[in-house]
């Protein structure tokens, strides 16, 4: 993939959107009663979200799709899926669309985004965190139920919630000089690199439910606590770890 090649650009049209709607049937292998419809596009982009796409000579190879939100008397960008064709990931791509993300929403006076993910997704959690700038400090068991995407492996699909302050100085800071503001580590939760194939394999998957439980009990013990992600390591054999310590509210404005 040569990155001068791809376009990345909100679309508006209906055959944009259908595109989506196959490209996310293509990378979760969702049933066909799980997938986002074509309607729920539509609505999205009527109603103030984004549906972004990228595009490979014409041909659409990413997407992602958020819709508008208000908690707490502040409105907020949910970024629902995002969705990168198997043969243009590992590439940076996946990080270029969420920063076109952020330049639509700031553009538009959001400045907050917020999506789940699955804290066993080693590769994601390290963009998300240390990529990005997001952080973390809620946990949802079980949000979608069990599913049927095999990237699930029948587990219960337990989501941390990834808030993105795109004013802050935590991002701002990253994305100028690739600099987060220091913190005190105090707890830190692992994933093994192995939880991958653990969690396909019949033969291994209550290793993976394992991991699961016992991080979910740290995860929502921690947050109880005030504490929060902050960082994120992967180490030379893959694995991961979440680096949790003291949440300060002024992180979420600019300096």
């Amino acid at each position: 993939m040569s990155e001068s090649a791809i376009v990345i650009r909100k679309c508006h049209n209906l055959d944009e959107m259908s595109a989506c709607v196959r490209l996310q049937k293509e990378v979760w292998n969702f049933a066909d009663a799980e997938l986002v419809p074509l309607r729920v596009f539509v609505a999205a982009e009527k109603i103030g979200g984004q549906i972004i796409g990228a595009f490979d000579d014409g041909k659409m190879v990413a997407f992602a799709l958020s819709v508008p939100g208000s908690r707490g008397g502040r409105s907020y960008l949910h970024s629902q899926m995002l969705a990168v064709q198997s043969e243009y990931r590992n590439a940076g791509l996946g990080r270029q669309i969420k920063l076109f993300q952020r330049e639509d929403a700031l553009a538009r006076g959001f400045e907050l985004v917020e999506w789940t993910f699955d804290p066993l997704e080693i590769k994601n959690a390290y963009l998300n965190i240390e990529r990005l700038g997001a952080i973390a400090r809620r946990y949802h068991v079980n949000q979608y139920g069990i599913t049927s995407s095999p990237l699930q492996g029948c587990l219960p699909s337990d989501r941390l919630v990834a808030e993105w302050w795109l004013k802050s100085d935590r991002v701002e800071r990253l994305l100028r000089s690739a600099q987060k503001p220091g913190f005190e580590t105090l707890k830190t939760i692992s994933v093994p690199a192995e939880i991958y194939e653990w969690k396909v394999s019949p033969a291994t998957r209550e290793r993976a439910r394992e991991v699961q439980d016992c991080n979910r009990k740290d995860f929502l013990q921690a947050f109880s606590d005030g504490m929060a992600v902050l960082g994120y390591e992967r180490d030379p054999q893959g694995a991961g770890k979440f680096l949790l310590g003291r949440w300060e509210e002024t992180w979420m404005y600019p300096a």
